[in-house]
């Protein structure tokens, strides 16, 4: 099946470690803390990977209980992620260079039963696009332009 939206995001990084991008009418700033040689202008990749996974579960969710007529009051969201950095410090390693783990634990504010937000948040996590993409593999191609 062919997809059918194409998302682009364009960035670009100069001579120092912040990399940056105008994303419609938001500029975002990634960065390294200073311990690391940065700036700490902003968050780091993999900071901001595990809000997007995070933004995307509580996106998906408002969409679902608008859906549903179920008046979601709140909803908090903690993702935890483990990895082995030596990989991405360029160290040998036989792990692999992502997370290894990740956790996203949820807190729903809504009239529902345990069971019920157990039930929704399962339903929201499928239909949560970056939720798949970590879950299943996803074919990604680099090359030079």
């Amino acid at each position: 099946m062919a997809a059918n939206k194409t998302i682009s995001v364009t960035a670009s990084m100069g001579g120092s470690s912040v990399v940056q991008a105008n994303i419609r009418e938001h500029r975002v700033v990634i960065d390294q803390p200073t311990a690391a040689g940065g700036t700490n202008e902003g968050p780091t990749p993999l900071e901001y990977f595990l809000f997007s996974l995070a933004g995307c579960i509580a996106s998906i969710a408002r969409i679902a209980a608008m859906q549903q007529k179920i008046e979601l009051r709140g909803m908090e969201l903690k993702v935890d992620a483990t990895l082995n950095p030596a990989g991405l410090l360029g160290k040998p390693t036989d792990d692999r260079v992502g997370f290894q783990t990740i956790s996203v634990d949820a807190s729903i504010d809504a009239d529902m039963n345990e069971e019920e937000k157990k039930v929704f948040l399962d339903a929201v996590c499928d239909r949560c696009p970056l939720h798949d993409n970590i879950k299943l593999e996803t074919r990604v191609d680099h090359q030079l332009v």
